[in-house]
């Protein structure tokens, strides 16, 4: 099998136990309604949401007599909204992704990657078009998109330390997902959510962390060193860095959220050592707020 059709086959596990749109959503942390099945907004579709009274401008024929005959009142049935949205994944493929401290526990690369094509896979099954910002890859819906989309986010070609994330190629008034650790510079990011915003591009930002960039379990002489070797710095008391550490982790967790806040977006925090199945929950939420 191939690392592409490995990686979806690995989406799909994980998104197979979850209800694809189905009505077991009622179940999880919170509803799931996506694609055919409905965003409960009025609008052309072919499901019945609610009845509503009948009001100065509806035409007759929109009436629903059997259930006005019951009442005093003229009511119009609604149906719920069900075109099909584009949504824009960026995964970071840079060189810090593939952190891990345990080789027991998956580097955040292969973490962003499965839920990234979780997500994907869930969100085609609901009818939705999928693809990747940037002008490599246009959104589109259907299993064969699945497959470039797992082939595309498994390439990681000549990647630098850090990622930057790409708007280009973001079509206006959709959606998009941004899955990195974040621990580059923080201006693309800034300059990508602001330039979404202003096209009306809403979405959520997932941040994914080794347990042990929460924790700094250092002390003593480390030697501390980026993936690429770019950056490497040599400290005898490595605990004298830790309050230092996580009070810039803790600014640029907060400056994530409140980017996300200001721009209209959704921002979370994974570690790899928590369940990806309360991750991808968590992103079919994100995804389908605001609708």
């Amino acid at each position: 099998m191939s690392h592409a059709a490995d990686l979806r086959a690995h989406g799909e596990t994980l998104a197979g136990p979850l209800p694809a749109l189905l009505a077991d959503a009622q179940h999880l942390a919170q509803s799931v309604v996506l694609g055919a099945h409905g965003r409960r907004r009025a609008g052309m579709g072919d499901e019945f949401w609610q009845y509503r009274p009948a009001m100065p401008g509806d035409e007759a024929r929109m009436i629903d007599w059997r259930r006005s005959g019951r009442s005093d009142a003229h009511f119009v049935q609604e149906k719920e909204w069900q075109a099909a949205q584009s949504v824009l994944l960026w995964v970071d493929n840079a060189r810090s992704m593939e952190f891990t401290s345990d080789k027991a526990r998956p580097t955040k690369a292969a973490r962003a990657r499965l839920l990234a094509m979780a997500v994907s896979i869930l969100l085609v099954r609901g009818g939705e078009r999928v693809g990747l910002s940037g002008l490599g890859l246009p959104p589109r819906s259907g299993p064969v998109q699945l497959l470039r989309l797992a082939a595309a986010i498994s390439d990681t070609g000549d990647a630098p330390d850090f990622g930057a994330p790409e708007a280009r190629g973001m079509l206006p008034r959709s959606r998009a997902l941004f899955v990195s650790d974040f621990m580059g510079d923080p201006a693309p990011v800034t300059a990508a959510l602001t330039k979404a915003a202003d096209r009306g591009i809403k979405g959520a930002i997932l941040q994914i962390l080794d347990p042990q960039e929460e924790a700094f379990p250092f002390d003593g002489r480390t030697i501390f060193e980026s993936m690429g070797g770019s950056v490497r710095h040599e400290t005898l008391k490595a605990g004298d860095l830790r309050d230092r550490y996580l009070e810039r982790l803790a600014a640029r967790k907060a400056m994530l959220a409140d980017l996300a806040r200001a721009t209209g977006w959704q921002y979370h925090c994974h570690h790899t050592g928590q369940s990806a199945a309360s991750a991808l929950l968590w992103l079919f939420g994100a995804l389908e707020r605001d609708h």
